[in-house]
């Protein structure tokens, strides 16, 4: 496993514990179609979260939500239309959210997106 393979797999990791300690239900984890990969779908209260995990050591290349550029949330958004088709997904709320971790200090944007 490559040294990048490697802190994605831990930051996920990270980023799931997180979330189950906040009261999430983990449904998938690299949920991946051809329109590209979510890393966590999850469920709290009446909403299905859509969560991008980013990883950096520092800030010498910005904050790791700045590289959930629109590009990428486009990759997202098609990925999610394909998740709630699979699953007959009806009223239920939706939203996007960006898991952080910079230093190993977590935050959760939630709405990260639309």
């Amino acid at each position: 496993m490559s040294d990048n393979k490697k802190k994605g797999y831990l930051a996920e990791k990270m980023a799931n514990d997180f979330l189950l300690k906040k009261g999430y239900n983990i449904l998938f984890t690299n949920y991946q179609t051809r329109y590209g990969e979510i890393d966590i779908i999850a469920k709290k209260d009446t909403y299905i979260c859509f969560i991008e995990v980013k990883y950096r050591r520092n800030i010498s290349k910005g904050y790791p939500r700045e590289s959930v550029n629109f590009k990428k949330q486009e990759k997202i958004k098609n990925t999610a239309i394909l998740y709630i088709a699979e699953n007959n997904l009806q009223n239920v709320d939706f939203r996007f959210d960006v898991i952080e971790i910079l230093n190993n200090n977590v935050t959760h944007i939630k709405n990260a997106f639309q």
